[in-house]
């Protein structure tokens, strides 16, 4: 094993295994990551790894896939497979329009499930399909074969049906409006949990950022996910996401992608315990590695980002797809196939074939890696490092040890890793683990301490201690009353360990304690207007003992208390991409001869298209607006508009902090 140095109480040295042979140059300086033991995230989820199957495949229910997806650690399945889910019929099976292939029956599939020991989630057919259907497939999977199908989803990409463009996703309903969607969503679970109450069901959104995400279409009432929310919200139990990021891989949106969703169905459902699903994920290019390491890396990354997020399912599409557009990544050939597993075909003119048959491409042992990373009641926590090529992940045991993966991005470059603990201390034992390197074709279980390029490394580090009797972690904590600078927290009681609980303690993720109390409810004072906070309530008992974090809550406080001047943002409308910003300036100082308004973009993939009534310019990400002639004098209580177009690649977070003459509005 490896050599650890302790460096101070808390802080380990990952020293290289082996001394670089290269004596031109010395090695690069060790990256610091460190690991906040109290700064909470989500529980790790049985169901978080997971995988499409598809009825063109064949081999979905044979033993040797099923075994396959096993050892990578798939926890859940889900079928027939994307848009087929639409044209297909359960009871026939047949997809009118598609091809199914042999061996792909419901039967067949839940027997594969059951191999790989995984759940499974079936989407139901909306596109030429009905509720009555989709209630018999209930009664057949749960009542007459007793197979306990839990999760149960309304079609697939029903936005896709036209109504923002050109369709892709079958509809044979004459209003393909999200009004008239959530009216069938509404229909299904209530014939499909007559059946069998116990099951959840699944509603179909656009993913934030993402295209047709708060395009509003001619007579709807919003965008898709406000009207579809609004209209089903007491009938269902978790939401839907797809997620094909493409060339960049873009794993900078999913922070922001997460948050917004969980925004949207808190604002338009009332509800707190509607979960989210990303049922189709890949990082969707072959140019950047499909099949290939930089792919994996990616993989590796945005499950660990979903999942420590609150996503309770993160399924790859697909388990066999094909052969796509061919290239050469880091050193590798690249097949452009969306599978976890070598379909075996070749290009149309057979000059170039895959690997054999249920050969896993690289993104395999991304999957493979994080469920040696995390496991199911484990607890994500917060890591950070200090270089941006050095992506770092941890999570918390249920005995004390800390897992943390670490992802080399470089395509060319070796770190080595200086790793420091906040809430939590070392055993003096050495860590174990495994690693994945650029063209490997297994883990490999004594990793170096070395970050090799485009790697995958997890350490598991065991604790110093983990004493019996802590108290319990405190509940999902809950904000209300958010203004500029306060915000009132309240959270479950937790339960009491060997001793009396004291007290209770927020903690703010970007560093501090925000305050304590011995009861569940606490108001947060001398806040920072127009901040994202991410806070954690820790339980603390009589003799000073801790539990672990809370789940974390994000919240974001408001505008200052108005001042000199008051600012409306509003969006007039969007196409996916952009929108129309509509700012209502409102002067609450002395008039006003010439202004300057500033503020600055929320997020780098924002930027200035246009504007007017003003003089708009952009540098870097602060965004400067001049008075034209005709609005340059102000009144004491006066309004004037100003307008713009803001382009944006990612997950729109509307701007904040507005300063009139350097005056902070509110």
């Amino acid at each position: 094993m490896p050599k650890i140095l302790l460096r101070a109480a808390s802080v380990l040295l990952l020293a290289p295994l082996l001394t670089p042979t290269a004596a031109h140059a010395d090695p690069p300086a060790p990256v610091p990551v460190t690991v906040n033991a109290r700064a909470g995230l989500a529980v790790v989820p049985d169901t978080g790894i997971g995988a499409n199957h598809a009825i063109w495949d064949t081999t979905l229910g044979a033993n040797e896939t099923a075994d396959l997806l096993k050892d990578a650690g798939v926890q859940l399945v889900r079928y027939p497979g994307g848009s087929y889910s639409d044209i297909y019929h359960w009871e026939t099976h047949t997809a009118p329009g598609g091809y199914v292939a042999p061996n792909t029956d419901f039967d067949t599939f839940m027997a594969g499930a059951r191999r790989t020991g995984a759940v499974p989630m079936i989407t139901a057919n909306y596109g030429t399909g009905t509720a009555e259907e989709a209630a018999g497939w209930v009664e057949y999977a749960n009542v007459t074969k007793g197979y306990g199908v839990k999760y149960w989803e309304i079609g697939n990409e029903n936005y896709g049906n036209g109504r923002y463009g050109t369709p892709w996703e079958a509809d044979n309903r004459e209003d393909k409006s999200p009004a008239e969607y959530a009216r069938q969503v509404v229909a299904y679970a209530d014939a499909m949990k007559a059946v069998d109450p116990t099951i959840k069901i699944g509603a179909v959104l656009t993913t934030p950022g993402e295209w047709p995400d708060a395009i509003t279409a001619s007579g709807d009432a919003g965008p898709w996910n406000q009207v579809v929310l609004t209209n089903a919200a007491t009938k269902i139990d978790f939401v839907i996401l797809h997620w094909y990021p493409g060339a960049t891989n873009r794993t900078d949106r999913i922070a922001d992608m997460v948050q917004l969703a969980k925004e949207q169905v808190a604002k338009y459902t009332g509800r707190s315990d509607i979960g989210i699903a990303m049922t189709e994920f890949n990082t969707g290019s072959s140019a950047n590695g499909a099949t290939t390491q930089p792919g994996a890396v990616a993989a590796a990354d945005s499950y660990a980002q979903l999942l420590a997020g609150g996503v309770f399912s993160v399924d790859w599409w697909n388990v066999h797809n094909g052969i796509g557009a061919i290239s050469q990544v880091a050193g590798h050939t690249d097949y452009g196939d969306f599978g976890l597993l070598s379909s075996a075909g070749c290009t149309s003119d057979g000059t170039v074939c895959e690997p054999a048959f249920n050969t896993p491409f690289a993104p395999y042992f991304a999957l493979q890696m994080m469920s040696r990373f995390v496991r199911p009641g484990d607890q994500f926590v917060k890591a950070t490092t200090g270089n941006p090529s050095v992506v770092a992940h941890a999570a918390r045991r249920p005995n004390g040890d800390l897992a943390v993966l670490l992802l080399n991005t470089s395509h060319d470059t070796t770190h080595t890793v200086s790793l420091g603990y906040q809430g939590f201390t070392p055993s003096a034992a050495a860590p174990t683990g495994w690693s994945h390197t650029n063209g490997a074709t297994a883990l490999s279980t004594t990793p170096s301490t070395t970050l090799a390029p485009l790697s995958m490394t997890t350490f598991v580090v065991k604790t110093a201690s983990n004493p019996a009797g802590l108290p319990g972690r405190p509940g999902q904590p809950v904000v209300s009353a958010v203004t500029g600078t306060t915000a009132t927290v309240t959270w479950p009681a937790a339960t009491a360990g060997a001793r009396p609980i004291s007290k209770y303690e927020l903690h703010n993720q970007a560093g501090g304690q925000l305050g304590e109390t011995p009861g569940t409810t606490l108001t947060l004072n001398n806040l920072i207007p127009n901040t994202r906070y991410v806070v954690n309530v820790i339980t603390r008992d009589a003799g000073g003992g801790t539990s672990r974090p809370s789940v974390p809550l994000v919240f974001t406080t408001g505008n200052p208390a108005p001042g000199g001047c008051k600012v409306t943002v509003t969006d007039a409308s969007n196409w996916g991409n952009g929108y129309v910003g509509s700012l209502d300036v409102t002067n609450l100082g002395d008039p006003i001869d010439g202004w300057t308004l500033t503020f600055t973009w929320p997020r780098a993939w924002q930027s200035l298209g246009s504007g007017w009534n003003g003089t708009w310019t952009q540098t870097g990400q602060t965004v400067t607006v001049t008075n034209a002639d005709f609005n340059k004098t102000v009144a004491t209580d006066a309004t004037f508009n100003i307008g713009y177009v803001g382009n944006y690649s990612g997950p729109n977070v509307y701007p904040t902090g507005f300063k009139l003459n350097g005056r902070v509005c509110g």
